[in-house]
């Protein structure tokens, strides 16, 4: 459950318990205090991708505040504000927070729950877009060598945001892109900024298998879909276990299956779809194109017709090591090099902000969520949070990213 001061408070809070003491002091009360009623407006009130509206006006607003007057409305419900440095002719750099909520009704016992049934920020967009906020507030106070880019992404959780984002062309100029992602698996005042794969391509696949039907009770007037349904669905999960490179990460889910309208009817067709994960490109070519290839040949075999269906998802996203290599510096600045912590794992979960990676060399963070003492609790559950103290320590790494990065770009 969360903290008796996540729950129990009412109001907004100042306080910064997990907060060390140097990072703190960029905060003046006024500011956390305001920071921290930001974050729990936009939990109480989240809204689904494409539909972030309130969101985007709070977030304008609160900008307009700050005395922000270079703020684009891009990509239908995204902001893109850009924060003066201090050579305007430099190099320009970008953050990015994304804004949209899950369609998942929230079990947090939070006292600022959410107030919209069936919605709820349970990947803690809320924190992103307060860090975002809270970025640009001290790269206000303290700018970067040129300018940055704060970017308020839409629809994150559906894989369109940054595509969006990216056509609006408002990122054009960006030599360099920062990100991070609040995770309840490291504690607050953690921060895992590393080179190489950080996060898996994110492919969707849905197939119909077609075939005659017939009365159950002769089978042998059919082309039995079912059948040949369930010998694709084992053959499939050959794809990771034998034609991949077992060094290489890989994920081939089905996750659905639909057929059928009674008990004693074949039917004529099958209906299946899953993901398709992968932390490399080749390896992402490889299952997609295994997928294709398995359906026809397993259709065939039963005498039935597969029409595969592939939607592109997100790229993975591989961090290079010279955009690593800032990130690490900034958090080394603010937090010292003991909070530099591994992955430890490898992560199949997707994030758009790969598809600025393909354009403009970035480095992507995952940044500690949890309260000391607290549990680790997944996203996308119904009674994910994330520790608000997390929104401080990843506005103020994430600034001090884009003056490193600004500064080596300038040089």
């Amino acid at each position: 459950m969360p903290t008796e001061t996540e729950s129990n408070t009412t109001a907004a809070t100042s306080d910064a318990p997990h907060v060390p003491t140097s990072v703190r002091a960029l905060y003046s009360d006024e500011l956390a205090l305001q920071l921290s009623t930001l974050r729990r407006d936009l939990h109480r009130n989240p809204e689904l991708s494409w539909k972030e509206q309130r969101t985007a006006d709070l977030l304008a607003a609160t900008l307009a505040g700050f005395g922000v007057t270079d703020v684009k409305r891009v990509a239908r419900t995204g902001l893109v504000a850009r924060v003066p440095g201090r050579d305007r002719s430099a190099p320009v750099v970008a953050l990015r927070g994304d804004i949209d909520a899950l369609p998942i009704q929230e079990d947090t016992g939070l006292s600022f729950a959410s107030v919209n049934p069936g919605v709820m920020h349970a990947c803690g967009h809320d924190v992103h877009a307060t860090w975002a906020i809270a970025a640009t507030r001290l790269l206000l106070n303290s700018p970067a060598h040129g300018d940055v880019l704060v970017v308020f992404q839409p629809a994150e959780e559906v894989g369109e945001g940054a595509r969006g984002i990216l056509e609006s062309g408002a990122l054009d100029s960006v030599r360099a892109i920062f990100g991070g992602h609040v995770d309840r698996r490291f504690e607050v005042g953690q921060v895992v900024a590393q080179a190489g794969a950080l996060a898996a391509s994110t492919d969707t696949f849905r197939i119909t298998i077609t075939g005659a039907g017939s009365h159950g009770a002769r089978p042998h007037e059919s082309a039995d879909p079912i059948v040949g349904a369930a010998a694709l669905i084992g053959a499939l999960q050959t794809i990771v276990s034998r034609r991949l490179d077992p060094a290489k990460p890989g994920v081939v889910t089905v996750g659905t299956i639909n057929a059928g309208t009674a008990a004693n009817i074949i039917p004529d067709s099958v209906q299946l779809s899953g993901t398709i994960r992968a932390t490399t490109i080749d390896a992402r070519a490889l299952l997609t194109g295994e997928v294709r290839r398995i359906s026809d040949a397993i259709a065939t075999a039963y005498g039935l017709r597969a029409t595969i269906t592939l939607s592109g998802g997100t790229p993975p996203i591989v961090n290079p090591e010279i955009t690593v290599n800032w990130a690490r510096e900034a958090v080394t600045h603010v937090l010292g090099a003991d909070a530099l912590m591994p992955l430890g794992t490898t992560n199949m979960g997707g994030e758009d902000f790969a598809e600025y990676m393909q354009k403009i060399p970035g480095c992507f963070m995952r940044i500690g969520a949890r309260e000391s003492g607290g549990r680790v609790i997944g996203a996308h559950s119904p009674s994910y949070y994330a520790a608000e103290d997390a929104l401080f320590i990843g506005a103020a790494v994430l600034a001090e990213s884009a003056r490193v990065a600004s500064a080596a770009l300038g040089e």
